[in-house]
């Protein structure tokens, strides 16, 4: 393991030895026990440089990349500024690793395929050319169809939340991309497309709006330390009591999260939770259901009905 001290090093050694980045460390570790891997590994915790978040002039944040997830949700400026954001970090897997998995990593994280990360079968993922999940447990699997071979959902929640905001992330030596641009719904051999040696230094943020309200939901298969087999987060701007801009995004559902434009429309001159029924109306069309998560076109309009109740019924 080489533990450069600087960017432009660390992208270097990414490049030239072909290793992969460790940030907190929580599913590069676990996938290396999982398959027994032993490649080269570069560790990014000495970069102090990608930690902690600037406020700038228009308000607008820029969160490092090292910066760990609790500190998103225990920042009380973070939380005021993008409380969806803030929530869906709160809501994440559990303290422990809330206390030491980073941004960058919850967004370059690897799917939680029982399949991908068993040394006994062969995927897209690990250089087969076959999904034995389609065969298999797919029972927490994707629900909306994007073209892709694989069907792993994408597991990062901070995604989704950073989609609801339309932020950017920055890579080294290139320019800002949005953070949807981090993922391609239809490629099934790889969570995400940056490129080896390519590194995630940051997340910007646009300036806060005022009058925002944020609910964020998982459902998971028990209480806590659970993956989600659907989650939601919406945010809703409110001018005399009247929606006057909303965001929907949905995580677990997709080989990449989802904005859902159609809700999002539908829920403009909104003045309460009434108007949620007609606007999640057509939620099931967007579904194409694998013969075993049927029950998630139920479980996402649900979930997805209930953060908009709440952010709505908000003050």
């Amino acid at each position: 393991m080489n533990a450069p001290q600087d960017v432009a090093a660390a992208a270097a050694a990414l490049r030239e030895a072909g290793a992969e980045a460790r940030a907190g460390g929580t599913d590069l570790m676990a996938r290396r026990r999982e398959r027994g891997f032993a490649g080269a590994v570069t560790d990014l915790s000495g970069l102090a440089e990608l930690r902690g978040v600037e406020w700038r002039a228009d308000g607008s944040a820029r969160i490092g990349a090292l910066t760990t997830v609790a500190e998103v949700a225990g920042d009380p400026r973070l939380r005021a500024a993008y409380p969806a954001l803030a929530q869906t970090a709160a809501a994440l897997a559990t303290p422990q690793i809330r206390a030491v998995g980073t941004v960058g990593g919850n967004l370059l994280q690897r799917n939680r395929c029982v399949y991908f990360r068993s040394p006994l079968f062969s995927c897209h993922q690990n250089g087969g050319d076959t999904c034995p999940a389609r065969a298999g447990d797919h029972s927490e699997g994707t629900v909306v169809d994007l073209g892709s071979a694989c069907v792993a959902p994408h597991p990062s929640s901070l995604a989704m939340a950073l989609l609801a905001y339309a932020a950017e992330v920055e890579v080294e030596g290139g320019p800002q991309r949005p953070v949807a641009d981090l993922y391609d719904g239809a490629d099934a051999t790889r969570d995400h497309v940056l490129a080896p040696g390519e590194l995630l230094t940051a997340v910007g943020l646009p300036a806060p709006v005022e009058g925002e309200a944020a609910a964020y939901r998982r459902a998971t298969s028990r209480s806590r330390a659970e993956w989600p087999l659907v989650e939601a987060v919406a945010r809703v701007v409110r001018r005399d009591g009247a929606v006057v801009d909303a965001a929907v995004a949905v995580g677990a559902v997709a080989r990449t999260p989802l904005r859902l434009p159609e809700v999002e429309e539908a829920l403009i001159g909104a003045t309460g939770p009434e108007a949620v029924p007609d606007a999640i109306a057509g939620l099931a069309e967007r579904c194409a259901p694998l013969p075993g998560t049927g029950y998630k076109v139920a479980l996402l309009s649900g979930t997805v009905r209930d953060v908009l109740e709440r952010a709505l019924a908000a003050d």
